[in-house]
């Protein structure tokens, strides 16, 4: 069991940077989960933004890529998006999610979320 608990989010102007961070806490060690970060937009499904595995592989949505970037220091339990070069289309709820099973792009293969974090990005 793991607790997930994003911060970070808010308004942007378009061009603009945010960081976002998910503190997780529970019994097992953190570096065994694979951590993903999904967004959602009012009235879309929920989709994938980047993933980042144990040994620090990454993996990126087409439409974030060169843009944002994943990251983890297991020694604050702690997974990061950097998001540059925002966009308004990037404006969602952004969710952190873990799993320890499988290095997967799809919400269905998680089964820890956070609450959510929303991102504004105005033009």
């Amino acid at each position: 069991q793991v607790q997930l608990v994003e911060s970070g989010g808010g308004l942007v102007q378009a061009g603009g940077s945010l960081r976002l961070s998910c503190a997780a806490s529970g019994r097992r060690t953190f570096s065994n989960y694979v951590m993903g970060w999904f967004r959602q937009a009012p009235g879309k499904d929920r989709e994938f933004v980047a993933v980042i595995n144990w040994s620090d592989s990454t993996t990126y949505a087409d439409s974030v890529k060169g843009r944002f970037t994943i990251s983890r220091d297991n020694a604050k339990n702690t997974v990061y998006l950097q998001m540059n070069s925002l966009k308004p289309e990037d404006t969602a709820v952004y969710f952190c999610a873990a799993n320890t099973r499988i290095y997967s792009t799809y919400a269905r293969d998680y089964n820890y979320w956070g609450q959510g974090t929303q991102v504004t990005v105005s033009s």
